[in-house]
């Protein structure tokens, strides 16, 4: 599936990029299915690797949704070609934002998304480069809109960020704190931030200003938590806590014992 996206260039020209995203992995529920989350892979990745381990998560009442990023130039690679949701270079405060990049992958995981019955209750998870993506599709849920001015219309219920950083974080505050509706919806959207201390690929830090970033946004119901002397992968206790609190946010029938 591609998603093209305009922009404008210079002069009265449109430049006009389409992204080609691969092969979605879809792990169905083994329970009653009462939710449905989008999963995302880091960089270079695919989302094959973590359809294998979602399925064996003790959530039997959730379907997993594991699409695969397009094969792109990223800049910090020397743009070297690889599967990314969006463009990145280092992680700097004043580093540009992919807006383009951004959008498309929120649509595309959008997308995914809105063909899920009404009654089933709908979240993003990733990690890493797909934790950053987590994170923006939730300020877009929050603003009711693209970074473009395109309306976002999936109603989120949860969004979990494992090793990951928030994309677009200046100037998110003035912007949701400059709309009722918006500072609603963040108010009363959760997140869950995971981070490890001994992290090499994004550092601590990054998760840290990103988890204050959210919160003085205005999203309030966000639980961070760190994880002393991991690197930058997941350990089945950092997994349970993933289990433990889509459970408790999502009410989830049964337990993740």
């Amino acid at each position: 599936m591609s998603y093209t996206q305009l922009s404008m260039g210079s002069g009265s020209r449109t430049a006009r990029r389409t992204f080609e995203f691969g092969r979605t992995h879809v792990v169905r529920p083994k329970g009653k299915h009462q939710a449905t989350i989008v999963w995302l892979h880091g960089l270079g990745d695919n989302g094959s690797s973590w359809s294998q381990l979602l399925e064996n998560l003790p959530l039997p009442n959730i379907k997993w949704i594991c699409p695969t990023a397009p094969t792109r130039s990223v800049a910090k690679f020397g743009g070297f070609s690889c599967t990314a949701w969006f463009d990145a270079g280092e992680l700097l405060e004043d580093s540009p934002d992919d807006w383009e990049g951004l959008d498309a992958s929120a649509a595309h995981i959008a997308n995914l998304l809105s063909a899920e019955p009404a009654d089933v209750k709908i979240g993003i998870g990733g990690f890493s480069m797909g934790a950053a993506m987590a994170f923006y599709s939730a300020t877009c849920c929050a603003l009711g809109r693209y970074g473009n001015g395109n309306p976002y219309l999936v109603n989120l219920k949860a969004v979990v960020g494992l090793s990951g950083w928030l994309p677009g974080s200046r100037g998110l505050r003035n912007k949701i704190e400059g709309s009722h509706e918006a500072a609603r919806r963040a108010a009363s959207l959760p997140i869950l931030l995971l981070h490890g201390t001994c992290d090499e690929v994004v550092p601590y830090k990054h998760g840290e200003n990103s988890a204050r970033s959210l919160s003085m946004a205005g999203f309030r119901l966000l639980t961070f938590k760190s994880y002393e002397g991991l690197g930058h992968f997941t350990v089945p206790k950092e997994m349970d806590e993933v289990c433990n609190w889509l459970t408790t946010r999502l009410g989830l029938e049964g337990s993740c014992a």
